[in-house]
């Protein structure tokens, strides 16, 4: 598979795919239930976890295809290891937010 950044470099597409397919499963597994637990209809949970679907993919392509850095240029460790960390807590932080109106 050939995929290229925007400009012409050879980019890696199993990041983005992970991500998208991570999110595929995610959200259409938890979406309708967490739907269902707030009052709407499936067909509602559906809709909205193919629309959180579609947005991730399209913030993951952006990221992770269109804007990427050609594979010569090296990410210090550290830097990867930070945004990691960022990213962990902000899905904590999802969870505990979608989580929290239930516990109540």
């Amino acid at each position: 598979m050939n995929v290229q950044n925007r400009h012409g470099d050879p980019v890696d597409p199993v990041p983005f795919l992970v991500c998208t397919m991570t999110a595929v499963m995610l959200l259409f597994s938890v979406g309708p239930l967490y739907g269902l637990a707030y009052g709407l209809p499936v067909w509602a949970g559906l809709t909205v976890a193919t629309a959180g679907t579609v947005a991730v993919a399209a913030v993951a392509y952006h990221r992770l295809v269109w804007t990427a850095p050609p594979p010569s240029v090296q990410i210090a460790p550290e830097l990867r290891f930070q945004r990691l960390i960022y990213i962990g807590l902000g899905f904590a932080v999802l969870l505990v937010a979608v989580s929290a109106p239930l516990a109540l």
